[in-house]
């Protein structure tokens, strides 16, 4: 197990953004039972224990100390419930993308909305991904965890995970405390559509397949968002904020054409990219990051910066929004370690 472990490992292309960052130690683990010997020898070595996904949704240090763990199991499986219904047990380490395109080629409906979006299947209940209209909270049973500190298993129902808008309890109690392992969803074999966000209906016939929604979702995102294999990004770098039903009317008597959707709490959900492009800042570049030029929501790396210098830059950004707008914008990709 310790010869598994490579020390000095260079995560600069194992995160989105292209951030460099070294890793003290690290090793990939492709079966999940080697896990509770691997936490223990860590345990007794005294490493601090950080746990990379699939990179797409953090911002990484220069450095990292301690012993990086990176889930790559990958298997799942379905198991039928009646006709309609089918539950899908997925390891960690599946890219998201790969299951989704798994689950609609065989004509199973729940996240095809969410084809495309980076990363590994065990990330994304950390963040409760979401896209038009959908969210994992939509179709997620359970996520099953180890504990970092002991070992132990456990199984999380979907009220354990404290799902909300980009957030859960892995970002807050249970933050650098546990690793998941699978998750458990339920999706069906019912044509559901969900095709109300963007202009999906307008790329769409009156009855499409799963497969379709998902490859029109996939050709929007191709269109709108960077590849990131070209251009470091983390997608999505604010949340769109929530704000009370008079402060969007008040917002809305200075700028009528704002976007704003209503939410069931009577709270009001403003587009962040939006705000960001009112401010002049589409396009906008300082040194190695800046705004991309087709959305305005994702923060772009050309090249040279680091941890630092991208949360300076975030910073502006945000505060010119709250300086014009009155709104403070919040960061969605996750900090992990120090940033030098």
């Amino acid at each position: 197990m310790v010869n598994d472990i490579v020390t000095d490992h260079d995560l600069s292309g194992a995160n989105t953004l292209g951030l460099p960052c070294i890793a003290e130690r690290y090793v990939a683990v492709t079966q999940a039972a080697r896990l509770p010997a691997l936490l223990a020898m860590a345990k007794a070595r005294g490493w601090l224990i950080t746990v990379l996904g699939g990179g797409s949704n953090v911002i990484l240090p220069p450095r990292l100390e301690g012993l990086v763990i990176q889930p790559m199991f990958r298997r799942f499986q379905l198991e039928e419930l009646g006709r309609e219904e089918v539950t899908v047990l997925v390891e960690a380490g599946l890219p998201w993308h790969e299951l989704v395109m798994a689950t609609v080629t065989r004509g199973l409906w729940g996240i095809e909305n969410l084809a495309l979006i980076p990363g590994s299947c065990g990330a994304a209940p950390i963040q409760n991904i979401g896209a038009y209209g959908v969210e994992l909270a939509d179709v997620l049973e359970s996520v099953e965890i180890m504990h970092l500190d002991t070992g132990l298993h456990e199984t999380l129902s979907r009220d354990d995970c404290e799902l909300a808008y980009r957030d859960s309890i892995f970002k807050r109690s249970l933050e650098n405390r546990v690793l998941i392992t699978r998750l458990t969803l339920r999706l069906s074999r019912r044509p559901c559509p969900r095709l109300a966000y963007g202009d999906l209906v307008k790329r769409l016939g009156e009855a499409p397949t799963a497969l379709e929604v998902a490859q029109a979702v996939s050709q929007v995102r191709r269109e709108k968002l960077p590849d990131p294999t070209v251009l470091g990004n983390a997608g999505s770098f604010f949340k769109n904020p929530l704000v009370s039903a008079g402060k969007a009317r008040a917002l809305l008597e200075a700028h009528s054409t704002m976007p704003h959707f209503p939410q069931p709490d009577g709270s009001v959900k403003l587009a962040a990219g939006w705000l960001i492009d009112r401010c002049g800042l589409k396009g906008y570049r300082q040194g190695a990051f800046g705004v991309h030029d087709r959305q305005a929501l994702v923060m772009v790396h050309h090249g040279g910066g680091d941890a630092r210098g991208l949360l300076e830059f975030a910073a502006e950004v945000a505060g010119r929004v709250e300086t014009h707008f009155g709104i403070h914008l919040e960061r969605e990709p996750r900090l992990i370690g120090a940033t030098g």
